[in-house]
């Protein structure tokens, strides 16, 4: 392999081909992580209405309800997206826009299950407590969610581009 095909990126040595590869295994298997359980969440919601106490709900909680079901539908269909996009480019050549779109789609999947979980929090603590405690449950998750998925990944990419010390950068881990 001739040395300019090669790419020193964060300590690797790989073409941008290899580095695509890898990314887009890297990001499979963190859909794989996330899918499961968006599945099975999506899947939970279909099923409340034919619960016994279903009729119990109020109209906020209806209301609560069907944006759950909705965001609930749309977050499955993020997480699963960049399989059928893998499907239609597969042997295209077009593997960088693969990884990027996949990404895109991934991290928009993530905002959405961020909303799921949230709005879950909000309904399940508003039927069994009640409304207030259901707001701040809501809140509460919707902050640790913030904070664990988004500050603290931010913080350290910051923390991360800011050091000169290859070992405080954590090179050759990720990208």
């Amino acid at each position: 392999m001739a040395q300019h095909e090669l790419e020193l990126h964060n300590d690797r040595r790989e073409t941008r081909t290899e580095r695509m590869d890898r990314n887009w295994n890297e990001l499979l298997q963190e859909l794989r992580v996330t899918q499961t359980g968006v599945q099975i969440l999506t899947g939970f919601l279909l099923t409340v209405p034919f619960q016994q106490r279903f009729g119990d709900l109020d109209e906020f909680q209806r209301a609560v309800y069907l944006v759950l079901v909705a965001l609930a539908l749309v977050t499955t269909g993020l997480i699963t997206a960049p399989v059928s996009l893998h499907r239609i480019l597969f042997r295209k050549g077009l593997k960088p826009e693969l990884v990027e779109w996949g990404d895109r789609l991934a991290r928009a999947g993530l905002a959405f299950l961020a909303l799921v979980l949230t709005g879950a929090a909000l309904l399940l603590f508003d039927f069994v407590v009640d409304r207030t405690a259901g707001y701040v449950a809501g809140g509460a998750t919707l902050l640790f969610l913030g904070v664990i998925w988004l500050v603290v990944p931010l913080l350290e990419a910051r923390k991360a581009h800011g050091s000169d010390d290859p070992d405080e950068r954590g090179a050759g881990i990720d990208d």
